[in-house]
């Protein structure tokens, strides 16, 4: 299996919905198929607030990351947040993850980004795991603060 990772474009909306559909259902995030609609379209159509990638083969992907851009003062420019990712069910636990978590730093690297960001359920063990083996460490000064406008 393949972690390779491609530039979602917008003819890939309609594979990328079904992927996130099952990740909002999983995680039980509350959208419609509308509004998932109106926030990837956007960022397919290459607006410079972030990138989706595909992973796996273009024509039947078996995951996807999107990393939106902010500036950071603190880390000295551009710097990325990991917003969504998913990997389907039926292919966790082969290394896929850990090749994207590896592999996405290295490109954006590359692009300028001088420091990537996520958030992850406290609760969330393997996940906690998963990223602290690809260096990401808490900020445990910190605490991720959101307000819906």
């Amino acid at each position: 299996m393949s972690a390779s990772l491609h530039l979602a474009r917008p003819e890939d909306l309609e594979k990328l919905l079904t992927l996130v559909q099952g990740f909002h259902a999983e995680e039980g995030i509350d959208s419609t198929d509308a509004q998932r609609r109106g926030a990837l379209l956007p960022l397919l159509e290459g607006i410079p607030y972030g990138a989706i990638y595909l992973i796996g083969p273009v024509r039947a992907p078996i995951g996807y990351i999107i990393v939106t851009f902010t500036w950071s003062v603190e880390f000295g420019g551009l710097d990325g947040m990991i917003d969504e990712f998913f990997i389907r069910p039926a292919v966790r636990g082969r290394g896929i993850a850990t090749e994207v978590l590896h592999a996405l730093p290295r490109t954006l690297a590359e692009a300028g980004v001088r420091a990537l960001h996520l958030e992850v359920d406290r609760d969330n063990e393997p996940a906690i795991k998963l990223y602290t083996r690809a260096r990401f460490s808490a900020r445990e000064r910190y605490i991720l603060m959101s307000r819906a406008l």
